[in-house]
């Protein structure tokens, strides 16, 4: 029997790296550094809707937690002269005191560019979103979105689904559009995956994302491929 698993879970270790990246000795350390990272993600997902923010990666040393935030409006989350970038690691610290009173962490917020959003399924999903929530014919939404994901040169395939109830229906129902390939089973194949929900007065929509950018090779496997294609090796 088939399971379904999500394609970034499916590669860790493979082509992917773990987005909270810290070593708890202990139990209580292991618990605290939980519920800190799921306090700042939580919180990142409300404050940040609507900024693309697609993707958040925390660091944990001794004495300082990294907040990495990955956004395509990079301008949005810094604000003029940095001051929404001050108040947001402001919040973050609050934040964290509240979910580990004893712990003693500075916070250090550092915000990365996606320079080509079109190539993450989170900034997609988004696009889709403000999309349907602007009124506007959900297949005329799929059909532009993958027009203009597709027109970028490093994507080789894409595939849109959305539920519940489209256009206002009465019965909710599952909606796709797919161009190119999505090879869900290839661990080497770099998909990005992301899901997020258009609200509307009459129910939420669903939206699930993939994006594939062709396949990762490491230096080792990309020598053989290399060689491979020149034939044999001579002495």
């Amino acid at each position: 029997m088939t399971h379904t698993v999500h394609p970034y879970a499916h590669r860790l270790g493979i082509i992917r790296d773990w987005k909270s990246r810290w070593f708890a000795g202990d139990k209580k350390s292991y618990r605290e550094n939980l519920a800190v990272d799921a306090a700042i993600r939580t919180f990142l997902q409300k404050r940040l809707r609507g900024m693309h923010a697609t993707d958040t990666e925390i660091e944990r040393s001794q004495s300082e937690i990294r907040v990495i935030v990955h956004t395509a409006r990079p301008g949005l989350v810094i604000g003029r002269s940095g001051e929404n970038a001050t108040k947001l690691r402001t919040e973050l610290t609050r934040i964290v005191k509240k979910a580990a009173p004893t712990g003693t962490r500075t916070v250090k917020l550092d915000i990365m560019e996606i320079r080509q959003p079109e190539t993450s399924a989170a900034v997609v999903a988004f696009m889709v979103a403000e999309g349907l929530e602007k009124r506007m014919p959900f297949r005329r939404v799929l059909k532009g979105t993958v027009e203009k994901v597709m027109a970028v040169r490093e994507v080789v395939g894409v595939r849109i689904v959305v539920s519940g109830r489209l256009g206002g229906a009465d019965m909710s129902r599952t909606e796709q559009i797919k161009r190119g390939r999505i090879p869900l089973q290839t661990f080497r194949a770099n998909i990005d995956y992301a899901m997020e929900r258009a609200y509307l007065p009459y129910g939420v929509i669903g939206i699930k994302v993939w994006i594939y950018l062709g396949e990762t090779f490491n230096e080792r496997e990309r020598a053989g491929a290399v060689r491979d294609m020149r034939g044999p090796a001579t002495k």
